[in-house]
């Protein structure tokens, strides 16, 4: 793959959350036990999520549905498992940058299930970026899997479909998947071009699902 240079927010970004992985997972293993998110951490309940440093709570399901903080998750509709979805950013005076992980602009989903605890989370880089920033979307998606072990994923890549183009050179389709410490990993990265956009416009991004294991 082409080298390329990150630029700075990007990298401290990558150091500040592999810092975190690295204090919490002893080199040579494959446990986890740090938190996924912040102070967030998969099975934790919801009565037990901070409120301090989150804002612009809403449902994922009906975004005019706002939310007063994590204490209203009820409020959410819930799909056929019973897991309400809701959304929420970071607030300014704990990150200026607005909400961002590992250096990337993010749209962050929280999981609660019907007994009260954080089921999942999922962390998407955000498509409105600014370009510059935007254009290294899919490296959010080595981070992730930095974050939880490089070893022991499974990975498959999608072929291109009728008039999908590389873009810079790369063209990349992948799915990579693993269970850790009772997690289910899923993390995406797309980079190409469709028939349909033009030389300033291409699909861009990384989606990371950290949902709890089936027993």
């Amino acid at each position: 793959m082409r080298r390329l240079k990150l630029p700075g927010v990007l990298a401290a970004g990558l150091m500040a959350w592999l810092a975190v992985a690295l204090a919490s997972s002893p080199a040579g293993t494959e446990e986890f036990g740090g938190n996924d998110l912040r102070d967030i951490r998969l099975g934790m309940a919801a009565a037990e999520l901070v409120e301090t440093g989150y804002v612009d709570f809403y449902c994922a399901a009906d975004p005019k549905r706002t939310l007063a903080g994590w204490k209203s998750w009820r409020d959410c509709p819930a799909d056929a498992s019973g897991t309400r979805a809701i959304r929420f950013g970071y607030d300014p005076s704990t990150s200026r940058d607005g909400t961002m992980v590992a250096g990337h602009p993010a749209i962050l989903t929280l999981l609660i299930d019907d007994t009260g605890h954080v089921a999942g989370l999922q962390i998407e880089t955000d498509p409105k970026a600014r370009l510059y920033i935007r254009k290294k979307a899919f490296l959010l998606g080595l981070q992730a899997k930095s974050r939880y072990g490089s070893d022991g994923w499974a990975c498959t890549e999608g072929q291109p479909d009728a008039g999908d183009q590389p873009v810079g050179g790369i063209y990349l389709k992948e799915r990579c998947t693993k269970t850790i410490s009772g997690r289910s990993l899923i993390v995406e990265r797309n980079l190409f071009r469709r028939p349909d956009q033009d030389i300033k416009s291409f699909v861009d991004e990384t989606r990371i699902s950290i949902l709890r294991a089936r027993d």
